[in-house]
């Protein structure tokens, strides 16, 4: 079996090994299984069933998810996108008055689309013609965003009317815990101990239980049947999207999908040390390919539009290096329709110091960029911090394009950056005036 998946997966090329990957795999899922259980909390105030959903946003998952293994193998995972399903269900049916079927039919149009530009390489040049500086920001800025909200579910950052954000009350227990976890993993981390992080969300969950924190599990196994999912499974109304006149729609859909996607793949990728010599992407065509059908697939099985997610970046710090990975988190997706009352008992304050150290990892690209040519040093620094402040991997991504070309043509280095990186500055520019 280990030499059939090192065929597969290449991993003694990758140096890495199964036990490594499948750690990888798992702690990727755990960072990012909420998922499961906050997509049809969103969804289901459009009037679609809950329990339909849930089964659609794991089914979804790992089927996307297997798609970038096995078509780019690549340790990334895909799942219906927080922000996404936000506008999906307050923006596109509870404000403009779709039915949920027709967006889920949007949804299925903005995939065609993304389809379509990934065959004809669109999506691919955009994400090469990103200059070294804003995807080392972006990856810096992936950082900072994964670790604000480590420190939100942690309870150590809270809202404030005065200053937007303050600091939590931290005698709070989970703020405890979470504190505890980010020790706990550090120290762990320190001693180069093999899946440190999941060991650290494991035993946060197990400190959480005389806390009240982590809940005992009420059973182990919940079968679910297709009857539970059928009410969501090819419901998208394509038909009636497209009678809808949904162009600002779909182009919000791909906006933030192409964007925030983009954003993960550079920024993870970084960390990974994929990128090849001159920053790019190899096999981004494949990547945006499985992006794309997770997208299609998704809407299919009644979700809206799945990403990329950057927990992944999770799974890299633990070494994950292939698309094994993502088969694990897969498999964990799975697993995760039968096994429910378990899953769900994972606490934030568990997983939160998982958020939190890969984000400080992550920060380390910041010594990539250029300080001293403030042409490069403040378009990197408005993309970083643009992406926390504003709670969006797209607009720190948008305010980068808009600001590096500017900076860099008036600061006479204007022939440095690609025609693509103007085109695209203008277009945010036009997409802030008017949309």
């Amino acid at each position: 079996m280990t030499k059939l998946l090192n065929s597969v997966f290449a991993l003694e090329k990758h140096n890495t090994d199964v036990k490594t990957e499948v750690v990888a795999g798992i702690t990727t899922f755990m960072t990012m299984a909420y998922i499961i259980f906050v997509n049809p909390g969103i969804v289901a105030e459009t009037g679609m069933p809950f329990e339909a959903v849930m089964i659609a946003t794991a089914i979804s998952a790992a089927f996307s998810t297997l798609c970038m293994a096995f078509l780019a193998n690549y340790p990334f995972a895909l799942a219906p996108g927080m922000g996404l399903n936000a506008y999906f269900t307050y923006t596109v049916v509870l404000g403009m008055g779709l039915s949920w079927q027709e967006a889920l039919g949007a949804v299925f149009i903005s995939g065609i689309i993304f389809l379509a530009l990934t065959l004809t390489k669109v999506r691919q040049t955009i994400i090469n013609s990103m200059p070294q500086t804003l995807k080392s920001a972006v990856s810096a800025g992936i950082g900072l965003f994964i670790a604000f909200i480590g420190m939100q579910n942690a309870g150590v950052v809270v809202n404030s009317g005065a200053t937007l954000v303050t600091l939590g009350n931290l005698t709070n227990p989970s703020a405890i815990l979470a504190i505890v976890g980010i020790i706990i993993t550090g120290l762990l981390m320190a001693k180069d101990i093999k899946g440190s992080i999941l060991l650290g969300i494991i035993i946060i969950t197990v400190l959480g239980i005389p806390l009240g924190i982590t809940e005992l599990p009420t059973g182990i196994v919940k079968v679910p049947s297709f009857a539970d999912w059928a009410p969501v499974v090819f419901k998208a109304d394509i038909t009636g999207a497209l009678n809808q006149g949904i162009l600002t729609i779909v182009f919000a859909f791909l906006f933030v999908d192409l964007f925030d996607t983009a954003g993960t793949l550079i920024g993870v990728s970084h960390q990974a040390g994929f990128l090849d010599k001159d920053g790019n992407l190899p096999k981004a065509d494949k990547a945006l390919l499985a992006d794309s059908i997770g997208t299609i697939g998704g809407s299919m099985m009644g979700t809206p539009t799945v990403t990329t997610y950057v927990e992944s970046a999770s799974g890299v710090a633990q070494g994950g290096r292939t698309g094994l990975t993502g088969v694990i988190v897969a498999l964990c997706f799975i697993l995760s329709i039968f096994f429910t009352p378990i899953i769900k008992i994972v606490p934030a304050a568990a997983t939160a110091p998982a958020l939190i150290i890969v984000g400080s990892i992550m920060l380390e690209n910041v010594t990539e960029i250029d300080w001293e040519n403030i042409a490069e040093a403040l378009p990197g620094f408005v993309t970083i911090i643009a992406m926390p402040f504003t709670y969006s991997i797209a607009t720190g991504i948008s305010l980068g394009f808009i600001l590096y070309p500017i900076m860099k043509f008036f600061h006479g280095e204007g022939d440095e950056v690609h025609w693509i990186i103007y085109l695209l500055g203008a277009l945010f520019i036009l997409k802030y005036m008017y949309l």
